[in-house]
């Protein structure tokens, strides 16, 4: 009898994969890559066409000598990773590793883990695509040479430990740039005007908010001209000038991709992009359902793709019909105008491998976390093959003399898709009831204004969805760099995460100021998007992988060399404080640690004192008089504190100034090239030249 071996990455694969072959079949683990460049050096041969070298991974020597023992046994052998480019290039690897060169070696892929789909990927098994592994080969080599050569000078300008990366380097400049906006930004006045009216036969007033006048939207931006509108008010009469109703539909959403999927994970779940990964990993690779064994729930996690296969649809529409009814099952499928740009490997979305498990029948077999992530992937999959929603819309304008207020609702008329699934941030509709019976003829009688002082926000601090639809939306990266490129940089303590959002730290914006400075082009976000380009040509065959090796190679490492000679003109010495130490009376100087900079004993090792470096700012606290200081969170966020906390709670995100607003007395604070008071409700600015 043919004996047949099926390799797949890990050993969870394994338990799922067996029950689906017969007894002919051998299903092992190579758990993960086998071979990788070394990280001892650059594993790259600049000199002889950028040659990789690799090695076996420590730790996998066992692993490939009981897959030798299986493969000799063996007539054919089908190599089954995971089917995108890193997938393909292990498979690759693995037939290096394994000295597969004589062997009948097979590559068959499959988008779920299901009996069915693993059962048709071996009747259309075929060749190693090494266009993919090539594409695969050039990531890894750029990501290896830009990381080694830019990082030891990183090391010998700030501190050991640091690490700079082709993706990681522009996800931190995209959060700087954030911060920077943020830092700059200053606070503009406006008001908002409502108005309740007591409409004639109707028990509950209608709520408008004030519009403008007939032609034009008026923004009102100070005390002032809220004056002046309130005094044109005064005794005009209020009449119904304009009536709108209609009708509005809303589209179902998107099947999940890799970044939809992180981007909703992140807002509905709280889940950071890692665990994400993680779970959705476990859901593909199969969870044990209590009475069928292992099964796959959903298809693979790492795609660009909205694409649904036919069959999938169908049995979704067919599901949706017996659930909810034939008007609630999509006419058509909704497509996305813009897909088949970028899609890795012509993936489908993410889905559950079978619609008719309901998250409530899956519940028993989940732990909580998978139970509420297979949740949002199913409902999100079933609407997505729903009818759009209906909403029955009024919009009214009241006039008022020269002005209008104006009045809009909407309520839900047809579920559709809504029945199953609704986004996480989706707006609240409009709280008005749509008052049937008002027309042009309603008499309105005013009952009260309600007014308002306000100020316009700065731009929010990014958080792990917000910067991952930004990677996507500028092309940097792929689905299976998004979450290690953001926790990479949280890890090396470039960047804090405090209640979902992003605060660059003191070690992140010196890094990022060094990558400006001296690898303008790594850092910029027109050069990697491009980059990824390139890429994809490889993997479509356009392009000869070490072809962009060698263009992208001489222009890092002439800026390399540059940045050397800068770096050896500037002496680094240790800032010495007039800080003593207290055990063996030397000046204490300052240090770079994880966490940022500190005060060190010169006379370390016999002397190992430490503190924490409180910088003075030159300005004393609004509170209570002393110094304040610059400190930082227990992540690494600046801010600026009293020295004499915790007795004094003075704090501020913003660096004050020693000047006091002249307006209310209150401290300001410095935002770019301007000062603002510290009280927002004051609104004072003035620019800081006018003090100098």
């Amino acid at each position: 009898m043919a004996r047949y071996l099926v390799i797949v990455e890990s050993p969870t694969k394994v338990k799922t994969i067996k029950k689906f072959l017969g007894s002919n079949y051998v299903v092992v683990a190579s758990n993960g890559h086998v071979r990788d460049l070394p990280k001892s050096q650059l594993g790259i041969d600049v000199e002889h066409d950028f040659e990789p070298k690799y090695i076996t991974i420590r730790g996998k020597g066992e692993i490939l000598a009981n897959i030798r023992k299986e493969v000799k046994k063996a007539d054919k052998i089908y190599l089954a990773t995971d089917p995108d480019r890193e997938g393909e290039a292990i498979s690759w690897h693995l037939t290096k590793a394994l000295k597969l060169e004589n062997k009948k070696v097979y590559r068959i892929s499959f988008n779920e883990i299901t009996k069915n789909a693993v059962k048709a990927s071996l009747k259309n098994a075929r060749e190693i695509d090494m266009d993919l592994v090539d594409a695969q080969q050039a990531r890894r080599a750029l990501d290896r040479i830009v990381g080694y050569r830019i990082s030891p000078i990183l090391w010998a300008k700030v501190k050991r430990g640091l690490s700079a990366g082709r993706v990681q380097s522009v996800a931190l400049r995209i959060i700087a740039d954030r911060e920077e906006e943020i830092n700059a930004f200053i606070p503009e006045e406006y008001w908002s005007l409502d108005a309740s009216f007591k409409v004639e036969g109707e028990k509950k007033p209608l709520l408008a908010k004030f519009y403008g006048t007939k032609d034009k939207k008026i923004t009102i931006r100070n005390k002032e001209e809220l004056d002046e509108i309130l005094k044109a008010l005064e005794g005009v009469s209020y009449e119904v000038a304009e009536i709108k109703r209609g009708e509005r539909t809303k589209k179902a959403p998107l099947p999940f991709t890799t970044s939809t999927l992180q981007q909703e994970a992140s807002k509905a779940l709280n889940f950071a992009t890692s665990k994400t990964m993680r779970i959705a990993q476990q859901l593909y690779e199969g969870i044990d359902i209590k009475g069928n064994g292992t099964v796959g729930l959903i298809t693979y996690l790492r795609t660009d793709s909205t694409r649904i296969s036919e069959e999938a649809d169908e049995s979704a529409k067919e599901f949706i019909r017996q659930s909810y009814g034939d008007e609630y099952a999509a006419v058509k499928e909704t497509v996305k105008k813009n897909d088949g740009k970028n899609i890795q490997d012509a993936h489908e979305a993410i889905r559950p491998s079978d619609v008719t498990r309901t998250p409530a029948a899956m519940k028993d077999s989940l732990t909580r976390d998978q139970f509420r992530l297979y949740q949002l992937i199913w409902k999100r999959f079933v609407a997505s093959r729903m009818a759009p929603a209906k909403y029955e819309t009024t919009s009214i304008k009241i006039g008022a003399g020269e002005y209008r207020f104006s009045v809009s609702a909407s309520k839900v008329i047809f579920e559709g898709f809504r029945q199953v699934y609704v986004e996480a941030d989706e707006e609240k509709e409009g709280s008005n009831l749509l008052m049937k019976g008002l027309d042009k003829d309603s008499r309105l009688t005013k009952e009260a204004f309600d007014y308002k002082q306000h100020f316009t926000q700065p731009p929010a601090h990014y958080t792990e969805a917000a910067l991952v639809k930004t990677l996507e939306e500028l092309g940097i990266g792929r689905p299976s760099t998004y979450a290690p490129t953001i926790s990479t940089i949280i890890a090396r303590r470039y960047v804090a995460k405090e209640n979902k959002n992003l605060y660059l730290t003191e070690l992140g914006e010196v890094v990022n100021n060094m990558m400006k400075q001296s690898f303008e082009s790594i850092v910029d976000v027109n050069f990697t998007a491009n980059m990824e380009g390139l890429l994809d040509m490889i993997a479509e065959g356009k392009v000869e992988w070490k072809t962009v090796i060698s263009n992208f190679y001489p222009d890092l490492e002439e800026a390399v060399e540059k940045a050397e000679k800068e770096l050896e003109t500037v002496k680094i010495e240790d800032e010495v404080t007039d800080v003593i130490c207290e055990l063996c009376g030397r000046n204490m100087v300052i240090k770079y640690g994880p966490h940022g900079r500190f005060l060190a004993c010169p006379g370390f090792p016999e002397c190992k004192n430490t503190k924490p470096y409180l910088e003075k700012i030159g300005v004393k606290c609004p509170k209570c008089g002393k110094d304040i200081v610059l400190r930082k969170t227990k992540k690494g966020r600046k801010y600026y504190g009293c020295e004499d906390n915790p007795d004094c709670d003075f704090m501020s995100w913003q660096k004050p100034s020693d000047r006091p607003c002249p307006k209310c007395g209150n401290f300001m604070v410095e935002k770019g090239n301007k000062l603002v008071c510290g009280d927002e409700k004051c609104g004072y600015v003035e620019n800081k030249k006018n003090n100098e």
